[in-house]
């Protein structure tokens, strides 16, 4: 494979989380116009809420089994072209069959592809013979930040869905399709890698602490984009307006975090940035839960952004470390737990809230977080190939 084929695969793989992360801000900050358009009641939208992350994992198994018969650059062609065009007709309906038909299409294609994605991530990596899992989520972060603003300029603006979806959907689209002609799958599923006997199948026993891990760490990402805007306001008593910072705090500083926690691995290792980024999100969290008022409160959400945006990439390259030879269903699977602690951790923090404290039921997440110490062990075993700069598979003298 040569360098320039890498280099390319990489930066279109970067365009592909890029334009993931714009739709899914776009989709997620418009909630409330999308009820509104649709007219989703209070009652039935957490239904509706509930059925994307469901049909997401669904998506994420179906990519495992589509896998044996095509590559995952394959499934990542066509899921990024679905994951915007059902992101384009929640937009353009006015019926409530239409938002559960797009609805529905949004989480089955985004479990494709962040699956399709992350796959073609770890195989990179592995191919590169160092940590590069954390720009890819870098550029996640980026899209985000970028889908968020133009969400708060539809608002601002009052612009319809349609208005504001249709012209990201126009550049994005044809963007995607062309930077899908160097999509990379890496080296191929089942090559044996240098000092692993054999193929490896994916034992989940064995991948159940990064599954743990990837659940507790999207508690704590759920907590943060569905309850700092509402903590902020009603329990450090800010304004309105300065509810809406940390989320956007928050983002950047994940985009800041990933951007340079590639380098940090490749210093001190897998294990070792895991553990840091664990201890200083629950640090942040227990920030939050004490902050006296709203720029404390901020402060607190800015140190979770640093310590758990590490934390994400990280289990999906440990999985792929883990099993070299099964990276793919490895990387199927373990995707799964991201929708499993989007869906746990909203309602438990909201739960806890109602009937405790707001200030208490951040304290869960801070705990659950601080769990992963337990499992860090798992970043660093075999993982220590590819991510702290020990064993390597070939040498690419790539930039």
């Amino acid at each position: 494979m040569t360098d320039a084929r890498l280099r390319h695969g990489r930066a279109s793989l970067a365009v592909s989380f890029f334009a993931q992360g714009m739709a899914f801000a776009l989709l997620v900050t418009r909630i409330p116009a999308i009820q509104d358009q649709y007219g989703i009641s209070d009652g039935l939208l957490p239904v509706f809420l509930a059925a994307v992350p469901i049909l997401a994992g669904i998506g994420s198994v179906c990519t495992e089994q589509l896998i044996k018969r095509v590559r995952p650059s394959v499934v990542l062609r066509f899921a990024q072209p679905a994951v915007l065009l059902a992101l384009l007709g929640a937009g353009a309906g006015g019926q409530m069959w239409q938002a559960a038909v797009s609805l529905g299409a949004f989480g089955l294609s985004v479990g494709a592809l962040d699956a399709s994605m992350n796959m073609l991530g770890v195989s990179l990596q592995r191919t590169y013979g160092r940590s590069i899992m954390l720009g890819f989520h870098a550029s996640y972060s980026l899209g985000g930040i970028g889908g968020a603003s133009l969400a708060w300029v539809g608002a601002h603006w009052h612009l319809s869905l349609l208005a504001s979806y249709l012209p990201v959907v126009v550049v994005l689209l044809p963007v995607c399709l062309v930077a899908s002609r160097w999509y990379v799958d890496g080296e191929p599923a089942g090559v044996a890698v240098e000092g692993v006997p054999g193929a490896k199948p994916v034992v989940f026993r064995l991948l159940l602490p990064l599954c743990l891990v990837m659940s507790f760490a999207y508690i704590g990402d759920s907590t943060v984009s569905n309850w700092s805007a509402k903590y902020l306001q009603d329990t450090l008593g800010s304004s309105e307006q300065l509810s809406t910072v940390p989320y956007n705090v928050y983002m950047v500083t994940t985009l800041l975090g990933r951007a340079a926690g590639d380098l940090g691995v490749r210093r001190f290792g897998a294990a070792a940035v895991v553990r840091f980024g664990t201890v200083l999100a629950a640090a942040g969290f227990g920030v939050v839960a004490a902050a006296s008022g709203p720029w404390m409160g901020m402060a607190g959400f800015t140190l979770l952004g640093f310590g758990l945006c590490v934390i994400v990439p990280q289990t999906f390259a440990a999985a792929g470390r883990l099993f070299p030879d099964s990276s793919d269903a490895a990387v199927a699977r373990l995707n799964i737990f991201n929708y499993v602690g989007f869906l746990v951790g909203s309602p438990l923090v909201g739960a806890l809230g109602d009937a405790w404290s707001y200030r208490g039921a951040m304290l869960v997440p801070m705990v659950l977080v601080l769990l992963t110490l337990v499992y860090a062990r798992s970043f660093g075993s075999a993982g220590a190939r590819y991510g702290g700069g020990h064993e390597r598979p070939r040498t690419v003298d790539v930039g």
